[in-house]
């Protein structure tokens, strides 16, 4: 009894490792943002304790408020443009495959090779591509006589964030791919074969019986792609750098954070780091609280199928 005892108090010492990790790289960040936000930084030296002044300031002081929320709206446009495009494309891209066309493997694994890359070498690549001058897309598209389709993609405060986005799905629809892929193939072939007998064939197949069946799949590939579009910094950084350029149009949360948190709020090469701290807590409450009413509202409707 002793030894059994002893073998299972230290089962319970297995995950200590991982939480120790978990809480020095996820947890302390947390609450150290939350504590920096509430005092007033002199460059990277702590000042004063000044309460909630500092996100009262990123709501109502200038340029910061409008910064902030327009930030925010390129955030929602991320989210929204990259869960029609990125993942619309990839449920008809698994679909193919959980059809169980010839070749299904090499073409799983065809669209997985984008995700391998660097982001930053993803973005380089696709400065090249979209060069207004000398890129690859413009000089076919004049070659094809389309020269009035021909722009500077990423010079232009109309294109530059959509460029960003769909080049950010052509990355990423691979996981997209695997993940609506494993949901399809959990799903049981004589509940489709019966549905088949009695007429339910196409599109009504997949809006009434697909679809809702894999509910868990399609849960996962949300919130993680609504994470990342509130999270989207790399990209944007490689492809535009840290001032939101042209004009502010590809500014997120995130890149907003860095610019103030390390150099120029405002565009300057002064830091604030209180201020920094305030918008950091502020995106994760965001990011937490929506995924969370999103979870529960997805999983009601799972269970209601």
């Amino acid at each position: 009894m002793k030894k059994i005892k002893w073998t299972r108090g230290a089962i319970h010492l297995f995950p200590l490792p991982a939480l120790a990790v978990y809480t020095l790289f996820i947890v302390y960040p947390i609450l150290a943002a939350f504590s920096y936000s509430l005092y007033d930084w002199q460059g990277f030296q702590k000042g004063a304790f000044i309460g909630f002044e500092n996100f009262v300031s990123l709501f109502t002081k200038e340029p910061f408020n409008h910064l902030f929320w327009n930030a925010f709206g390129h955030n929602a446009y991320y989210f929204i443009l990259e869960m029609v495009v990125q993942n619309g494309i990839a449920f008809v891209l698994a679909y193919i495959i959980y059809s169980k066309i010839k070749g299904a493997g090499f073409f799983k694994m065809a669209y997985f090779i984008p995700r391998l890359l660097s982001v930053i070498v993803v973005g380089f690549l696709w400065q090249l591509i979209l060069n207004p001058n000398s890129g690859v897309l413009n000089t076919l598209l004049r070659q094809l006589g389309l020269d009035a389709l021909a722009k500077p993609w990423l010079g232009d405060p109309d294109t530059a964030l959509t460029a960003i986005i769909l080049v950010n799905s052509w990355f990423g629809i691979g996981f997209s791919v695997l993940i609506l892929l494993a949901g399809l193939q959990s799903i049981s072939q004589e509940i489709i074969e019966a549905a088949r007998i009695d007429g339910v064939t196409g599109f009504k197949l997949i809006r009434t019986m697909i679809i809702p069946m894999m509910m868990p799949s399609i849960i996962i590939i949300t919130v993680y792609t609504f994470i990342h579009a509130f999270e989207s910094f790399e990209l944007i950084y490689a492809m535009e750098g840290s001032q939101g350029e042209p004009f502010n149009s590809t500014d997120t949360l995130a890149i907003f954070f860095y610019r103030i948190a390390f150099g120029g709020a405002g565009g300057g090469d002064s830091v604030a780091i209180g201020l920094g701290s305030a918008l950091a807590v502020v995106l994760f409450f965001i990011i937490a609280s929506l995924s969370a009413v999103f979870l529960y509202f997805t999983r009601k409707k799972e269970i209601e199928h």
